[in-house]
């Protein structure tokens, strides 16, 4: 009888022991859960503002960064060095299906909407790698164009705009110069090709 009774008594304890241990189990598991959440919506949120921000600003005649939003992710045309920068230079999806279509070496214009950028890094010598090799070091600068043949009319179409970016306080800022036509002279002696110096190079 006595057997019985400790049992029970110990069966009783250990239902009492699962029964106090398993909340607070399922309590921390949740609770780090909803901190892990709590700092990836804190990035994400991070970013969008960043985003926001850069995404907000418009060149002094009115040409709006949101229009080339995404444009991080876009496929490269081509790319160029000068003595102090180099350059990327990408294109939205539109572009590229008229690039792969032939435009503008078959004589046709890119369709309105097309828009590229021109991502302008300062380069430096690589400490790394085994040969000589320049490699960019600080992001200075995207040039914008974008096709939209009414608004642009006296630029041949394409309207321009350069946003400046400054590596301290990681922000962008319109470039006070930069009006719509502002690549218009540098662009005219491509005027055949519509204006577009690099071709979609092949890869």
């Amino acid at each position: 009888m006595s057997q019985l009774v400790t049992k029970s008594v110990a069966q009783e304890q250990k239902i009492e022991t699962h029964t106090g241990v398993e909340p607070i189990a399922r309590f921390t598991i949740v609770a780090t859960a909803v901190a892990v959440l709590a700092v990836l919506g804190a990035a994400a949120l991070f970013a969008q503002g960043q985003n926001k921000d850069k995404y907000s600003l418009k060149s002094p005649s009115g040409i709006a960064f949101s229009d080339f939003r995404g444009y991080e992710d876009w496929a490269d045309v081509s790319s160029a060095r000068t003595d102090e920068i180099l350059k990327v230079i990408v294109a939205n999806p539109k572009m590229i299906k008229a690039y792969k279509a032939g435009i503008p070496g078959n004589g046709q214009p890119f369709p309105e909407g097309s828009m590229i950028v021109k991502l302008q890094w300062k380069h430096k010598k690589s400490t790394e790698a085994p040969f000589v090799v320049e490699v960019p070091d600080v992001f200075s600068q995207a040039f914008v164009m974008e096709k939209d043949s009414k608004r642009f009319a006296k630029s041949g179409g394409w309207g321009y705009a350069v946003f400046n970016y400054d590596a301290t306080s990681d922000k962008f800022t319109p470039d006070p110069k930069s009006l719509s036509d502002c690549g218009f002279a540098c662009h005219t002696p491509v005027k055949a090709k519509d204006y577009i110096f690099h071709p979609y190079q092949k890869r």
